[in-house]
This record gives C-alpha cells, structure tokens and sequence, in this order.
C-alpha cells in the first residue's frame, strides 16, 4: 500500500483552488459565519484566491467556525448541519480533490456513499444481487445515530497518517476538526465530530467507516454499505444475529460511534428490505410507501387551484420534480405506481385549468373547438369532481398534457438495472 509523503505543495496552486471554487459554485449552499455568500466571493474571486494561497504558503489559514444549521428528519427529529465559509468549502475542495484518489484505492468495493462514479442506483443493484444471485436473504438493516457527529478526531487522523504522512495536510485536517461552530452567536467547541456539510466531511466519514468494512470483510461478510446506511446479507436467521452483534461490537467499541437499536433490526427479503427509498423484495423492488406520499405532498403544492399561474407555468415548475423522481426511482418494478401518480396529477391539472377557465362556455368552446357537439352538461368549474368529469377528460386529453411538455412518469422504463457485475464480484 503507498504512502504519501509530500502532498502539502500541490494545495499550493491557484489553478487548483480556482478548479475547487468551480465546484463549491455549482453545489451552490449557502453563506457561512461571516455572511460572505459564492456570488460576493466571486466578485473579486482572484484577489480571494490570491489571499487563500499567501495563507496556506505562509500557514497563517485558519478556518472559521462552521454555521450551525437544524434540518427537520422526516421521523421528527433534526439534522445538525455545520455549514462553512466559502473560502473555507474552497480549501476542503481543493483538498478533496488531492485526498480522494489516494484514498479511493483502498475502499471496500461495497462502499458506495459519496464516491466518484458511483450511485445510489449502485447500492441498490448490488443490494439485489446479494439477495437474488447469492441467495442472502437474511438482511441486517444497521442505523448509527448521528454518525458525523460521533466521529473520534485521533481516530480520523490516524486512519489517514496510515496513507498519508505529510504533516501538513494532517494539520489542515485537524484545524477543521476543531475549527467549532457557532451556536446563537456562541462558539461552541468541537471535541468530536465533523461537520455533516462540509465540503471533506463525506471523505472523512468515508476513511472512517472503511475500518468497518474491512473489519466485516476479514470476517466474510457480505456488506454494502452508503456512508451510514449499512446491510449486511446472510444466509440464515442465526448467521445474521451473529453478524448484528460482531457489526455492532466493531461500531461501538473500535470505532466509538452509536448504533441506533430502536432502529437497527434483522430483515428478510420476503417483506422487503427497505433500503435508500426503495424495498428490495426476493423478487420484486418497489417504491417505500412514504416516499411516494412525499412525493404527492411536493406535487399537490405545486398544483393548487388557488396560485392563479398559467398552466405551461405550472408545467414548466412541476418537470424537474417529475423527472427527477422519475429517473431515480425507476430502478425499481414501479411501472403501475407510476401510471397511477400521472394519471392522479393529470387530474390535478385539469382541475386546476378548470379553475383558470372560470365558466362552462371557455370549456364548452374547447369541446367545440375539438369536434365535440352540444349539447353539453353543465359541470361546476372550481369543484374537484368535475376534473374526473368526461367533458374534462374529452378537452384536455393524455395527449394535450404531453403537446405541452409534462413529463410522463408512463414513459419512464421501469426496473432498470445499473450494473457492474465485473467489478462487484471482487466483494
């Protein structure tokens, strides 16, 4: 295994911290602790960079305290965000940049969070795999409570002085371990812990569960794990109890982190494991339940009746979340769900041009316009029933939604594979 000896000197290039600015600029986020948002840093962005460059050559750069920021979960908790500055999300890019090859040797090819060139869609494929071609149907399904939150800083650090042994670059690491964050205009210390939004968090959580994944693999289990959602696959009840006990004893005594019991439980494929927004089944995938009323939420407040936007407007907001949904989850048998969810937001819209219309004649002149001969019945414009009304289906037909470009979740090909097979069976 090669270690690095000197790696500092190449942070030390305006081009590279330029090229990590690029990609702080296209993840967007917001500003940290000092209030300096991307678009101020980029109004004077080479005397920036510049200043970065004399700090880190001189080792006069120290990193702000890290903005804390509360996400609601969807259980009713909330997610602790720490959330830099934009010249500090600069230096970890750049830094992550120069870290993540070195380090990409070395992980589990069951690893799958945060990794270049791979994907949830990977996970999920690999998952199946184990439970359709291997025949591990015995699943435990691990959940860590707050992981990025627990991480052990002499841990982290001596994890990565195992490949990387510059100084240097350590002590950068270390300064934005304990850079501290700012809680109601306090500074708060950080003993523990790094901040879940930070531009190498991802990395060093990644450098630190890969001690896990070995650690299973040299006890032959079957893993896949995305950053701190785990599975371990098995053949038996039994072999998958033993498994929980040595997967949570490796957790919690080596790596001082904490396994969420409540949650942590032993699954079979027969009910389905449920698994980054989807349930593996031993022979189907579908949709969780609770992400596709997410889903609904997102659309119904997209469509109300009440916003009084043009329906290509309306259209043109709703596409993206479509599409987005669309391409994620048809890795899974959802080709009936999906029919049902177009055909529920095509009612949506009717209802809501419906509502746009106002009275029976703009409708009735449409159903003229189409061929239609009255008479016709009289339906009332801003009630829900009426969307399900034939005069409506008749005037605003599947057809016309696509003329006006909605994306058509019936069009998305369902139960796509996304497989490396070549690569996996090094597992």
């Amino acid at each position: 295994m090669r270690v690095y000896y000197s790696l500092y000197g190449h942070l030390l290039s305006k081009e590279r911290l330029y090229n990590g600015f690029k990609k702080v600029k296209k993840a967007k986020g917001a500003a940290g602790t000092d209030m300096q948002s991307l678009s101020d840093f980029a109004l004077n962005l080479s005397n920036n960079l510049d200043q970065l460059l004399h700090e880190l050559k001189t080792r006069q750069y120290r990193p702000q305290p890290v903005k804390r920021v509360e996400i609601p979960k969807d259980d009713g908790g909330v997610r602790l965000l720490g959330v830099p500055s934009v010249r500090d999300r600069v230096v970890q890019q750049t830094l992550n940049d120069l870290l993540t090859p070195i380090f990409e040797e070395q992980f589990h090819p069951s690893s799958f969070g945060y990794r270049p060139q791979r994907s949830c869609h990977d996970a999920i494929n690999k998952a199946t795999m184990f439970i359709r071609r291997y025949g591990l149907r015995h699943v435990v399904d691990m959940d860590l409570s707050k992981c990025f939150d627990k991480l052990d800083h002499e841990f982290i650090l001596t994890s990565m002085r195992k490949r990387v042994t510059d100084s240097s670059v350590l002590e950068l690491i270390k300064q934005f371990l304990k850079s501290g964050v700012m809680e109601n205009g306090h500074w708060c210390e950080t003993e523990i812990g790094s901040p879940q939004g930070g531009v190498i968090s991802p990395l060093i959580a990644n450098i630190y569960l890969d001690a896990f994944d070995q650690e299973m693999r040299r006890r032959g289990h079957r893993i896949v794990r995305y950053a701190d959602d785990i599975l371990i696959f098995c053949r038996s009840r039994s072999g998958a109890e033993n498994a929980l006990r040595q997967a949570t004893k490796v957790l919690e005594k080596d790596l001082k982190l904490t396994v969420n019991q409540s949650k942590s439980h032993i699954a079979h494929s027969d009910e389905g494991v449920k698994f980054l927004g989807v349930e593996i089944g031993s022979q189907y995938t579908r949709i969780q339940p609770k992400k596709v009323q997410k889903f609904k939420a997102k659309l119904k407040a997209l469509t109300k009746r009440n916003g009084g936007k043009p329906l290509c407007r309306v259209i043109k907001e709703l596409n993206p979340v479509v599409r987005g949904f669309g391409q994620y989850f048809r890795i899974a048998n959802a080709s009936r769900e999906f029919r049902k969810i177009a055909a529920w937001l095509r009612r949506r819209l009717r209802s809501l041009q419906l509502k746009l219309w106002k009275k029976p004649k703009r409708l009735h002149r449409r159903l003229k316009q189409l061929g239609y001969k009255p008479p016709f019945s009289h339906i009332r414009m801003a009630c829900w029933r009426s969307s399900a009304s034939p005069l409506a289906s008749y005037a605003m037909p599947n057809q016309w939604f696509n003329e006006r470009g909605l994306v058509n979740l019936e069009h998305v090909k369902t139960g796509y594979v996304f497989s490396n097979y070549a690569e996996w069976k090094r597992a």
